[in-house]
This record gives C-alpha cells, sequence and structure tokens, in this order.
C-alpha cells in the first residue's frame, strides 16, 4: 500500500483516477478546490477509510505525507481556463512549484499531467516528444498552453537541481464518463446538443483533426508512468493515434444518439490548432501500453452517462 496524493482530484480524469488507485489497494489523499471538480464524483468513496479529500488550492503550499503524487490540478477545456487566465497560469505555475516544493520536502515521487497543447498549433504531424512546438505565447489560449510548457521547465529543473524523481506526461484528447456537460469539450458538446435535438456546432469546415482516448486506457497509462524506473522522466505522449475530422465525430456521435440534430457550422475559433495526433512509440516501448478501447466503443459508454445525467435538471444545477 502507498500513500497517495492526487491534487485535481474531484475533476473529470482525477476521479477516475482515485478510483483506480483505491482498487489497487492504496491509500489516497484527494485535493480539490472545486474549481471545476465536483464532490459527486467522488461520494461513493466517502466511506472507504483508505479515502480522504481535503478542499485546497494548489496555489498555496500543501503540508501532507505521501509516498506519489499525481499533479492533476488546473482547469483543462478551453471555457473554463479561459474564464479566469490569470488564475489558470497562477495554477499551473504557483501550483507546480508548490507540490515539487513538498515532493522534495517528503521525498516523493511526482508526476506532472501536461498535455498535448505544449506542442500548439503543430507544424510536425503526428507530435513526437521532441518537437518543440508552434505556440502562441500571448493568445486566448496561452494562459493553458505556456502556463503547462512552463510547468514542464519547473519539472525538469527541479530533476536536474535537485534530483527529484518526476514524470511528465502529455496527455491528448481525453472523453468518457464524468465529462462536464459544460466544459465546452467537443466530445462534451456533441453528445450533449444531440441529446437535446440541438444543432451541432462544428467550427470552421469540421476538417480540422483531433485523436480520442477513452479516459480508462488514459488512467492505466498514468498509473503505468509512476511505475516507470526512477531514471524514466518523459515527458511521453498519452493518447489514442487514431485521427478522426470533427465533422466525422458529429456524424458519428448522430448515429449513436439516434439523435435528428443537423450540424451547423460557425466560424472557427481564434489559435485553434488544426491538427492533433500523438505519435505514442515511446508509450508503446516504455510503458508496454496503446490504448484499447475503441472510439465508438468509448462514446457509447459517454452518451450512456450523459443520458442519465440530463435526466435529472437537480444534477445539472451542480455544474452551471
Amino acid at each position: 500500500m502507498k500513500r497517495i496524493v492526487v491534487t485535481g482530484g474531484a475533476g473529470f480524469l482525477g476521479s477516475h483516477l482515485c478510483e483506480r488507485l483505491l482498487k489497487s489497494g492504496h491509500e489516497v489523499l484527494c485535493i480539490d478546490n472545486y474549481y471545476t471538480g465536483r464532490r459527486a464524483n467522488l461520494v461513493k468513496h466517502f466511506s472507504n477509510p483508505l479515502f480522504e479529500v481535503q478542499r485546497h488550492d494548489i496555489c498555496f503550499p500543501l503540508y501532507v505525507e505521501a509516498d506519489e503524487i499525481y499533479n492533476l490540478a488546473c482547469p483543462a477545456s478551453p471555457i473554463h481556463y479561459q474564464f479566469d487566465p490569470v488564475q489558470t497560469t497562477k495554477t499551473s505555475v504557483h501550483g507546480a512549484i508548490n507540490m515539487l516544493g513538498l515532493a522534495k520536502r517528503i521525498k516523493a515521487k511526482i508526476l506532472q499531467a501536461s498535455t498535448s497543447e505544449v506542442y500548439g498549433d503543430p507544424e510536425v504531424h503526428p507530435q513526437t516528444e521532441d518537437y518543440w512546438g508552434n505556440v502562441n505565447p500571448i493568445g486566448h489560449r496561452s494562459c493553458y498552453d505556456e502556463g503547462k510548457r512552463c510547468a514542464e521547465t519547473l519539472f525538469f529543473d527541479y530533476n536536474r537541481q535537485h534530483n527529484l524523481i518526476i514524470k511528465v506526461a502529455r496527455l491528448f484528447n481525453t472523453y468518457g464518463p464524468k465529462m462536464h456537460p459544460n466544459d465546452g469539450r467537443v466530445v462534451s458538446n456533441f453528445i450533449v446538443q444531440a441529446l437535446q435535438g440541438k444543432p451541432i456546432t462544428v467550427y470552421g469546415k469540421g476538417n480540422q483533426t483531433r485523436s480520442f482516448c477513452y479516459v480508462d486506457d488514459l488512467i492505466e497509462a498514468l498509473m503505468k508512468l509512476m511505475g516507470t524506473p526512477d531514471e524514466f522522466t518523459g515527458p511521453v505522449n498519452l493518447g489514442n493515434p487514431d485521427e478522426f475530422t470533427i465533422l466525422e465525430l458529429a456524424e458519428i456521435v448522430i448515429k449513436l444518439t439516434k439523435s435528428k440534430s443537423k450540424i451547423i457550422f460557425e466560424p472557427l475559433p481564434f489559435d485553434d490548432p488544426t491538427q492533433r495526433k500523438p505519435n505514442i512509440s515511446l508509450a508503446k516501448k516504455t510503458l508496454k501500453w496503446k490504448p484499447k478501447v475503441k472510439l465508438e466503443d468509448g462514446l457509447k459508454e459517454t452518451i450512456k452517462y450523459f443520458r442519465k445525467l440530463l435526466k435529472d435538471p437537480h444534477v445539472l444545477i451542480d455544474y452551471k
């Protein structure tokens, strides 16, 4: 049994990670300020003596004991991270400093949930870990993109300067149950619009591409990364290399929901990447991992979750 801290543990990915760690027999301390995370994602674990929740903002120092730290805390959807861009940058940068300081003090291994956004609007396709990216440092998405890039810098400097054991994962688009219905991400947007019979909003011509990884596959990869030898730091791409256009995704969602929704087209948002696909050769070699869940199978589970959620208006109030 290990004592494991998960920051952002009440969020979409964090709550799935907490659940998987508990099932593996570990003691889990979830840290979250509930900016985008929700207690409802964790409530079934409250009676578990191995589980504890602490309301805390990682922009401030944290004093706990642990063997491992997964740093997932940061709003990850454009709607949420652009609402308060200064706080988003603080969460990535100050939060990284505080969690790295904690790991240094208690001699814990620490994993950073970075993002494919560090590649910006890539000129290399698919993206490999040695690509430095094409990022706008002053755009509307920069608070998230550059915040995560700076966090990676801090992690590697702590590794070089203090011999801290670090792991850096670059997460590509992930989807599944417990997604926030109002987060503005393309999968949740399309599913909610389709289930409500509303027009499905596609930006641009819909020919921009994304790769979609089901949450169970991603959580497995994070845990495998944490278990790698201490000398392996990453960064390592974690995502599904199957590539789809946004228009293809919309059509699949309409088919699976049996919706009568029509597709409408809106202008492409500023700085929206035109293509995004991970090269996961390093993950396959080092973690012995590759995603197993096909897009349609994962979408079916996600649709099932949203169908249940949308039937309960009292639950939806918590998301607004």
